[in-house]
């Protein structure tokens, strides 16, 4: 448990940003290579670090993943970074299971990746784009989880993260003065007649999901009518059907309306979508076995259905052969996740280490 708290020690006071994360690359892949795995740094020429160790036998290959990144934040003016988000107790818990698993891999392949740029969405594809999951049959990652989702000392084999979408509406119109209207076409009137019809939209009540708008912005005059204007659009969903589905019905909405108005709607997704979670469900199931077993029925945790998101989840979509699971560890992070003043159990990080090693050791040990 000390190194564990050792490593985490030191890089929670290195919080780095994504891709960006220079020392904390340079920390593990030290660490990696002294326990004596092969390294490769600066992967995908990013910062992102793979260890590779193989057994005797043939056998899979089972990649384990955590991820670098801290948040930024603005106080009296001034950005900081800080791990509010756990990714350097990822790393720590990563790194001892590593450590655990050396000596003990029999049979096939065993790759340890840290992963840079999880907080922006493009850490995960920037590892499948540098072909860090080329023949990778299983990959395992975990996340700590706020007190309010497990209690500490818990732990769940499946966090169901939801798929993200925000979606942005360019709006342009024809400028005109207030007294003549029918000279011009009103970007906000477009823009409003956008708004409701996306309220209206309908998908599987039995699912989970939301679709609503965070912004309508426009500057004018009050005798001007303007001719642009953007909206925002936030959406979520349990499942990628019902993402791609909103996001098809969005587009659909903003043509529609734009011919009908006369204006011109430019439809886009400023960020990528995070694809909903997918998981393989054998896996799922033998990873809660292995929680019974290392800490007890009391302390197994079913599946857990959150409408947050998490990039690890674009392995599955990315690489639809590779089986994935994501773990939730019960560390009692209080107040909550990517709060300034985050703080958790860190004494419970052993657990999320020894589940790793058991499930990996049970797949090539």
């Amino acid at each position: 448990m000390h190194k564990i708290l050792d490593t985490y020690n030191y890089l929670h006071t290195i919080p780095e940003l994504g891709f960006e994360e220079f020392k904390t690359s340079a920390y593990l892949a030290d660490a990696l290579e002294e326990i004596g795995y092969e390294v490769t740094r600066n992967v995908g020429n990013t910062t992102g670090v793979v260890g590779i160790i193989k057994g005797e036998e043939a056998g899979p290959t089972v990649l384990l993943r955590a991820d670098m990144d801290a948040l930024p934040f603005t106080v009296d003016g001034k950005l900081i970074k800080v791990h509010a988000c756990g990714h350097d107790t990822h790393c720590a818990m990563l790194l001892e299971a590593a450590e655990t698993l050396k000596n003990k891999v029999k049979k096939g392949t065993l790759k340890i990746l840290f992963q840079p740029g999880e907080e922006t969405a493009k850490g995960a594809t920037a590892m499948v784009n540098a072909g860090v999951f080329e023949g990778v049959d299983y990959a395992l990652g975990l996340h700590v989880r706020p007190i309010q989702e497990i209690h500490s000392g818990g732990m769940t084999p499946a966090l169901r993260h939801g798929a993200t979408a925000w979606v942005k509406f360019d709006i342009k119109g024809i400028n005109s003065h207030g007294a003549r209207p029918h000279l011009g076409v009103n970007a906000i009137e477009t823009a409003v007649l956008i708004a409701n019809a996306i309220m209206a939209i309908k998908e599987d009540p039995s699912k989970q999901w939301s679709c609503k708008v965070t912004g309508i912005n426009s500057n004018n005059p009050f005798n001007v009518i303007t001719d642009t204007a953007t909206i925002n659009v936030d959406c979520r969903a349990q499942s990628n059907r019902i993402i791609n589905s909103l996001i098809e019905k969005l587009k659909n909405i903003g043509k529609g309306i734009g011919l009908a108005q006369g204006a011109t709607v430019d439809i886009y997704t400023p960020v990528a979508v995070v694809p909903a979670a997918e998981f393989d469900e054998d896996l799922v199931a033998m990873v809660g076995e292995c929680i019974k077993e290392v800490l007890g029925e009391e302390n197994y945790v079913p599946e857990i259905i959150t409408p947050g998101g998490e990039d690890f989840h674009f392995i599955a979509v990315q690489c639809p052969t590779v089986k994935c699971c994501y773990m939730g560890v019960g560390t009692g992070c209080t107040p909550g996740m990517h709060n300034i003043e985050m703080h958790m159990d860190l004494d419970k990080l052993q657990n999320g280490t020894d589940v790793l090693v058991k499930a990996t050791l049970k797949l090539i040990g």
